[in-house]
């Protein structure tokens, strides 16, 4: 089955000639691009800043979490100032804004400030999902949709292979404070970019709801921190009452909506049969995807390889995501959105289970275990390419996806995925020393249970239209 572009999303009239251009896609990508690289930078250089600031991983792992908690807890609001005041203007301001949160980082002279400045830059960065996804529904339109969003899928890989591996060989050369000096000018780079090729996108007249919208993003934020908590406290009586007042925020949040003349988000739409299953498919392959990321270079540097070593290693994994996801865009109406997710699922359900068993059977000390962990990651970054753009491609075919609350809702539980997938990790491996232990096979196989339940949700309703 195929979901049919039937609700297009609402916007101004896109000027003559400059509706769908090359340069402004590539203008649009490379806030992608930042976006990405900003979040996964730090993950194989996390050895060397622990050991730098003396810090356990439960403490370090907010160097992780703390930009992803803030990043996705706010995409919502930033997703409503972008209808309001227009999209381009707002994705500027993130790219000025995450390239002087990148200094901060790279000066920082303590881990709490490290921390902080990492948490800005997530708040500075979290316009650049739903203000990216909503001008290339915009700009681009029917089939050249699809090709626009598998570009984007690309890009995304490309963000995930640049990032890990440019922050091993920059660690291992100059030192980790490096790692977030690229990010200026490529921050730069884009936003001339934007201003030169991207028309502007007029602001609309809107009510705000502020009732609702503190509630989404306090109750996301209060999530998000109450799971990344569990390694440094336990599970303690503090984080049980910050994860428990994250429930009844939410529940308040969707008492409010479903009451409330003009809601935040309209809340009967994401319920929607499409938007609902492609979120949690994005749900499921980003939990995967920030396990992956922050567990597979923890471990192989644990069994005493590089920095270097390991970026390249995890290579695969976007390496995959890269190639596949321009193709997936182009066919992916002529195979089935679902059928393409499902595939995607389950070879990520295999792929978890297989670094299981690998990590379980000690293949870092084995002969050709290192081409053995890439091929096992390959697989791994086929099934991401494979869930990405369907689930991306759902959502912003239905009617939530027609706002830019929806959009900011949608990323705001992609990247929960990532945060609480690194936030597992640190839990999985909380007394684990070096390559050793039970953590690590424990760690892939829960990953594998949440692909599992996104699996199951993709069989959840018809589609919305009948196939073409």
């Amino acid at each position: 089955m195929t979901d049919t572009d039937s609700h297009p999303p609402a916007g101004p009239a896109v000027p003559e000639g400059r509706d769908g251009t090359p340069l402004a896609l590539a203008a649009l990508l490379s806030g992608t691009l930042v976006g990405t690289i900003s979040n996964n930078v730090v993950n194989v250089p996390m050895p060397a800043i622990l050991a730098d600031f003396d810090a356990p991983l439960g403490s370090g792992v907010f160097i992780v979490v703390g930009f992803l908690l803030t990043f996705t807890a706010t995409m919502p609001v930033v997703g409503w100032i972008g209808d309001r005041f227009g999209r381009r203007r707002v994705y500027c301001a993130s790219m000025i804004g995450t390239a002087v949160c990148a200094v901060g980082a790279a000066t920082a002279p303590t881990l709490e400030l490290l921390i902080m400045w990492r948490c800005l830059g997530g708040m500075a960065a979290s316009a650049l999902g739903p203000a990216v996804m909503g001008l290339l529904t915009w700009l681009f339109a029917g089939e050249r949709r699809g090709g626009a969003v598998g570009a984007w899928a690309s890009v995304n890989g490309i963000g995930q292979a640049v990032g890990p591996t440019m922050g091993g060989f920059i660690a291992d050369a100059w030192g980790w404070r490096w790692v977030f000096v690229p990010l200026v000018p490529v921050a730069l780079a884009g936003l001339i970019g934007t201003l030169r090729h991207i028309p502007r996108y007029p602001g609309t007249r809107m009510s705000f709801d502020a009732v609702g919208a503190t509630a989404l993003t306090a109750g996301s934020g209060l999530l998000i921190l109450g799971v990344a908590l569990v390694p440094r406290l336990g599970a303690s009586i503090a984080v049980l009452a910050v994860i428990g007042a994250a429930v009844v925020v939410l529940a308040f949040f969707v008492r409010h909506c479903l009451r409330a003349a003009e809601p935040f988000v309209d809340v009967r739409l994401v319920a929607e049969v499409r938007f609902a299953r492609s979120t949690l498919g994005a749900f499921s392959f980003m939990f995967c995807l920030g396990a992956t990321l922050l567990a597979v270079p923890l471990y192989l540097v644990g069994s005493g390889q590089s920095g270097s070593v390991a970026g390249l290693v995890l290579l695969a994994v976007p390496a995959a995501m890269t190639v596949l996801g321009p193709l997936v865009g182009r066919y992916l109406d002529r195979i089935g959105p679902r059928r393409v997710l499902r595939t995607g699922l389950a070879l990520l359900i295999a792929g978890q289970l297989a670094l299981a068993a690998a990590t379980s059977a000690g293949i870092a000390e084995r002969a050709h275990g290192l081409a053995a962990t890439a091929g096992i990651l390959l697989l791994v970054g086929v099934g991401i390419a494979f869930v990405q753009t369907p689930a991306a491609t759902g959502a912003t075919r239905s009617p939530a996806g027609a706002q830019g609350t929806g959009l900011g809702l949608y990323n705001l539980i992609r990247f929960s995925g990532s945060a609480m997938g690194a936030a597992w990790v640190a839990i999985a491996l909380s007394g684990t020393d070096g390559a050793g232990g039970a953590g690590y096979p424990l760690a892939f196989l829960v990953v594998a249970a949440v692909a599992v339940l996104g699996l199951l949700g993709s069989f959840a309703g018809p589609d919305p239209e009948p196939a073409r």
